[in-house]
């Protein structure tokens, strides 16, 4: 690190949209150049570590910014494992995940990829999740949606939702193995040759529309709180998004103000906390009806304000809490699904991820220990009980961009403040007081841009094609008629066999996998030139561009001296995710040129 670099601190800790790569780490910088606005320098680059109060700051923003992502789950979750009216239980959840994400996290970094990507819960395992879910055997007992109907501390109900979250834990750490066996075995190249962007395309994004009745469910208790809530992160990150609130600093035992774009960094958290504390003072002054029969009712702040006090000040999640997890084949199947679907996704990341922190492009024995850490990550999600796999974030990808520092240390702070804040059972109570309607306003922008990010995946292919309209349209359309059929009719499939019944009707109700599978077999077997598929413009958005500013083996290589300890073994040059010249030096690259600018990343939040 420069001594401009550490001297400078916040200064350096510049906030712009247009975050490119940084200079070499032995080049002189000037100081003022990151206040100045020079958006072709990042204050800090993948291998640098930045001042320890600035990690502090820097990874408590990408936690927040993983935020709405991570309790979306366990609280869509919630809804299939019968728990609308446990809030201690949901907290538990929120504490497990945030806690397994933070382990991860810490994995991928130091052993997996060893960018600066944070993992966290993912959608593309929620779909198939709640379709398994939606079987006739796992429907909701009636009393159990009745909140004076459950005691949630009788053996009867704990029963019932354990059961459903030990059949889901089963089924991901089954699907979790597959993903891990992909990765370590360098198979994910091959998988990548046959997907493309109009496989890509409707599996994401249906993803998204998949999940509009979780939505419209929630907002749907008070439209008025939920249009508000969806009003304020539109206003934060759309039209505030360029407007920069000061932000002291103390350098030269003087106080300085850095300009920050808040609102542009954490707009669904200020979106969600000004809501909530609207729906607070409507709640004090009675403003919202007291009456649970009353619409609106779900708006009021005090309906789960025991839960902050029964939970404990600490928890400590541990594998097998809900019991031993079971194995069906319909849920392995239905997550095997989601795992292919996070896998591609994944690997986008981590290309985007490389262009944002100042690294070269990812190496292929680096991509393959990645998508390998990330199944044993799910392997682990399953083991400890979230209902729920992980995956790269990719707004936090995006943040990068914004913030200008792409060091991997700042990953690992937040990493480290996630597992605290899932042993901290208080802050997973918290979150389960936010209102229903403020959570149905976020899920409508949340979703609505997964629905996008999918989409725009088709910027790859040619769609002045008819070609390329005719399997987008129909994929897209059939993602929802054959789901929304099977559901209204579930006794249709009946071939004899309950175990290959249940596999079909998890496959067939999932939207993402029928959009996704004809995606597949149409652009696969329908005549195409790769240039018309969008697969020529899709690989080379994901390969080199000859814009190395740091050593590949800097980046990629293994930590802590491992690398070079196995070095002499000649043999693990045929390990796919071993790095093929351990032994290579170490000394920085010559740039070759100014960097070209990030893709916009669109995630599954903001």
């Amino acid at each position: 690190m420069t001594p401009e670099k550490e001297g400078n601190g916040l200064e350096n800790y510049a906030f712009a949209l247009e975050g490119r790569f940084c200079d070499l780490p032995d080049t002189e910088a000037d100081s003022d150049s990151s206040i100045n606005g020079d958006s072709n320098k990042l204050a800090y680059c993948v291998t640098d570590v930045p001042p320890w109060y600035l990690c502090i700051l820097l990874g408590t923003q990408h936690c927040l910014t993983a935020f709405g992502g991570i309790i979306a789950i366990p609280l869509i979750l919630s809804h299939g494992l019968c728990l609308q009216h446990d809030g201690l239980t949901q907290s538990h959840l929120i504490s497990t995940i945030f806690f397994v994400s933070g382990i991860c996290t810490l994995l991928q970094v130091t052993f997996g990829i060893r960018l600066p990507i944070l993992q966290g819960g993912t959608f593309t395992l929620l779909a198939p999740s709640m379709a398994m879910l939606s079987m006739p055997e796992w429907t909701c007992p009636a009393w159990t949606l009745n909140a004076s109907s459950v005691n949630t501390s009788s053996p009867e109900f704990v029963e019932v939702w354990q059961s459903r979250m030990r059949a889901l834990q089963g089924s991901i750490i089954v699907g979790s193995l597959f993903q891990v066996f992909v990765g370590f075995s360098g198979l994910i190249g091959l998988f990548m040759r046959f997907i493309g962007p109009l496989t890509i395309a409707p599996t994401i994004a249906l993803i998204g529309l998949s999940l509009f009745d979780s939505a419209g469910s929630s907002a749907g208790n008070h439209w008025g709180i939920s249009s508000m809530t969806t009003a304020l992160i539109i206003l934060f990150s759309q039209y505030l998004r360029h407007i920069a609130v000061p932000f002291p600093t103390y350098k030269d035992k003087k106080l300085h103000a850095s300009q920050v774009y808040i609102f542009q960094i954490l707009p669904v958290l200020l979106g969600i906390t000004l809501s909530w504390l609207i729906c607070y003072v409507l709640t004090a002054y009675n403003v919202l009806p007291e009456d649970p029969e009353r619409y609106g009712y779900l708006a009021r702040t005090d309906l789960k304000g025991q839960v902050i006090g029964q939970a404990p000040w600490f928890t400590f999640p541990y594998p097998g809490q809900w019991g031993m997890p079971t194995v069906s084949l319909a849920g392995v199947v239905g997550i095997l699904a989601g795992v292919i679907s996070s896998m591609i996704e994944s690997v986008g990341d981590y290309h985007a991820c490389a262009r944002l922190s100042g690294a070269p492009p990812p190496p292929k024995h680096a991509i393959n220990r990645g998508i390998g850490i990330e199944g044993l990550g799910c392997l682990l999600a399953g083991a400890w009980g979230t209902g729920n796999g992980t995956t790269s974030y990719s707004e936090n990808v995006g943040a990068l961009g914004i913030t200008k520092v792409g060091s991997r240390v700042v990953i690992v702070a937040s990493g480290v403040l996630m597992v605290s804040m899932g042993i901290l059972g208080k802050v997973g109570a918290v979150f389960t007081t936010i209102p229903s309607p403020v959570i149905g306003g976020m899920f409508m922008v949340m979703f609505g841009v997964i629905c996008a990010a999918g989409v725009s995946n088709l910027q790859y292919a040619d769609m002045n094609s008819s070609r390329n309209i005719f399997i987008f349209g129909f994929s897209m359309f059939t993602g929802l008629v054959i789901p929304n059929w099977i559901l209204k009719n579930p006794k249709t499939i009946a071939t004899g066999v309950v175990e290959v019944d249940q596999m079909l009707q998890v496959l067939l109700t999932t939207s993402m996998f029928v959009g996704g599978f004809f995606g597949f077999i149409l652009d696969n077997t329908i005549p195409g030139t790769k240039q018309e598929r969008g697969i020529v413009a899709w690989n080379k958005a994901h390969e080199d561009d000859s814009s190395n500013t740091l050593e590949s083996g800097e980046v990629y290589n293994l930590p802590f001296g491992i690398s070079s300890s196995l070095s002499s073994f000649s043999w693990l040059r045929f390990i796919p995710f071993c790095p093929p010249g351990m032994s290579s030096s170490l000394e920085p690259k010559q740039p070759l040129g100014d960097p070209p600018p990030p893709q916009i990343i669109i995630g599954v939040g903001l």
